[in-house]
């Protein structure tokens, strides 16, 4: 039961946020140097997630071949290719060099 009670409250919260970010968007307004901030956060944040799940900072993580395909991906991207031209070359640089022995 407490399960279930835990899954309602995460929902109700959920929707209340989602909510409430549209029905007070024109009732707070965050100074430039604010909204600035939250943008900067938001990409040291992604940036910071993708280097501990990427680059071997524990012994699960051993081997040349995801950072490498990390490397393609953030290239490619860089350059403005098409999202599934990224996922794919990201996917089949990393495949290779596992088959090749990288790990």
């Amino acid at each position: 039961m407490m399960l279930i009670g835990g899954i309602v409250a995460l929902a109700i919260g959920t929707y209340t946020f989602r909510w409430l970010g549209p029905a007070l968007r024109s009732r707070i307004q965050f100074p430039e140097r604010a909204k600035r901030l939250l943008e900067v956060g938001a990409t040291v944040l992604l940036a910071a997630l993708v280097a501990v799940e990427t680059l071997p900072f524990t012994e699960g993580h051993v081997g040349a071949a995801l950072p490498a395909g990390v490397l393609v991906a953030g290239i490619l991207a860089w350059r403005r290719c098409p999202l599934l031209v990224v996922i794919l070359a990201a996917a089949a640089t990393t495949a290779g060099l596992r088959l090749l022995g990288l790990a």
